[in-house]
């Protein structure tokens, strides 16, 4: 237990630290916000206004993958769901949905994050540790990862429409 005043850690257990991943994290945060901020995500929707005659069952797993792909390459889960989940809404607008249709697969498919260590801070913990190789991420992350597409992709359009009442017309 620590006392009053003592430090939490060293700078020998800080330079320790990943911090290459604690970088590369903090720097998809910052991606995040700057997309919000300077209105980027805006225009991506109007640019994408050509999926208002895109039929819905059509759209969501392409959402659902692309939600999923982005966070082990561009940037962490909660980097991507902040990124998306406004894009999403406007998109949605866009195709005259219900904005819980597009918003609720694209934010569940941000945590299928198994595959790099970047993707979200549990898989940096685990990575640190020295005891996780990227291939051993890899060969059990590629199935969960297809398995959660499918399942999500089947259940939004049917049981989540229910559930979250989106059948209803209210938007």
């Amino acid at each position: 237990m620590k006392q009053d005043g003592e430090k939490l850690m060293s700078w020998n257990e800080c330079k320790k630290l990943p911090w290459n991943l604690i970088l590369l994290l903090g720097a998809g945060f910052a991606l995040a916000d700057g997309v919000q901020s300077s209105g980027l995500a805006e225009v991506m929707s109007k640019a994408l206004e050509f999926l208002k005659n895109v039929p819905y069952l059509a759209i969501v797993p392409v959402v659902t993958l692309l939600c999923s792909i982005i966070t082990e390459f561009i940037t962490s889960n909660d980097a991507t769901a902040t990124l998306l989940v406004p894009l999403l809404y406007n998109i949605a607008k866009t195709m005259n949905v219900h904005p819980l249709l597009l918003m609720i697969p694209g934010g569940i498919a941000t945590e299928f994050a198994f595959w790099l260590p970047t993707s979200t801070p549990s898989n940096v913990v685990g990575f640190a540790t020295g005891h996780i190789e990227i291939k051993d991420m890899l060969k059990v992350g590629v199935p969960l990862k297809v398995a959660g597409i499918f399942v999500l992709s089947l259940l939004m359009p049917t049981l989540g429409s229910i559930v979250y009442g989106t059948n209803d017309g209210t938007q």
